[in-house]
């Protein structure tokens, strides 16, 4: 990541972006089921595929997939209602 950031081409820092949104609602999905995941038998190994195959250096990566075909639509959708109620907190606050 530190060497995408200090890279003077921006196609890499979207690469490693998009890696790290997956990563982050990945983890706050497997935070909220981890209690019955870790029952199923090789779970860690899928894990690490998954992780490994969400960071490969290629067009079809899963951090791209899953992003275009799942957490963007998602956003997109819900993105107006989020930045009201942070709006609304933030006035709160």
């Amino acid at each position: 990541s530190i060497k995408a950031i200090e890279s003077s081409s921006k196609e890499d820092d979207t690469m490693w972006l998009t890696y790290w949104v997956v990563y982050g609602v990945f983890s706050v999905a497997e935070f909220f089921s981890d209690t019955f995941l870790y029952w199923f038998p090789f779970y860690y190994a899928g894990k690490c595929l998954f992780l490994v195959w969400c960071m490969a250096p290629v067009s079809w990566n899963g951090s791209q997939v899953l992003y275009q075909n799942v957490i963007r639509p998602c956003f997109l959708r819900h993105h107006q209602t989020v930045d009201n109620v942070l709006g609304n907190l933030s006035t709160k606050a």
